[in-house]
């Protein structure tokens, strides 16, 4: 395997293994402050993530590279609110994206269309991360401080969370 791209390979690893942390660290936070749905919502988004990691592990290992488990820098622990929990989130995402185009970007560089063509699966997958966030943010706007909605809310979240319940996380999927 190329160098460059096992490098900016692993580095991806860590930044989808922080990725399930904060989402982890949100889970928390909502659980702890009565939002039980959202709650369920961020501790799915968090295996998600952590199935992001094994996939990329197990690709770099395959190709005959060496995939680093790194320590990581601990996630926020405490929000202002639920609104800044997914504008945080938001802008989170946001630099995920910019990384996975930064290793698009060294794939085709170092001519590795193999890899290229498996990160276009993370091009995907980020687009629509976006747009969730943002979608969430937009309806968590809408409600305003309303407490009737922000129930009605949670609840919204905990049904898409059980929805979304049934993705493998087992990185030989997909």
């Amino acid at each position: 395997m190329n160098k460059r791209v096992e490098k900016a390979l692993n580095d991806q690893i860590s930044k989808e293994a922080m990725s399930s942390q904060y989402y982890l660290s949100m889970a928390s936070w909502a659980e702890c402050n009565g939002l039980s749905g959202t709650a369920k919502f961020m501790y799915t988004h968090s295996d998600e993530e952590r199935f992001h990691m094994l996939k990329l592990i197990k690709f770099v290992n395959e190709r005959g590279g060496k995939a680093i488990i790194e320590s990581l820098e601990k996630p926020p622990v405490s929000f202002k609110n639920l609104e800044s929990v997914f504008a945080e989130l938001l802008a989170h995402e946001i630099r995920v994206t910019d990384s996975i185009n930064n290793l698009v970007d060294v794939c085709l560089q170092e001519k590795d269309y193999t890899t290229h063509n498996f990160i276009q699966w993370y091009v995907s997958e980020q687009l629509e991360e976006e747009a969730l966030a943002r979608t969430v943010l937009d309806k968590i706007k809408l409600i305003d401080g309303d407490s009737g909605g922000l129930y009605m809310f949670d609840k919204d979240l905990e049904n898409a969370a059980i929805a979304s319940n049934g993705v493998s996380i087992e990185p030989n999927q997909n």
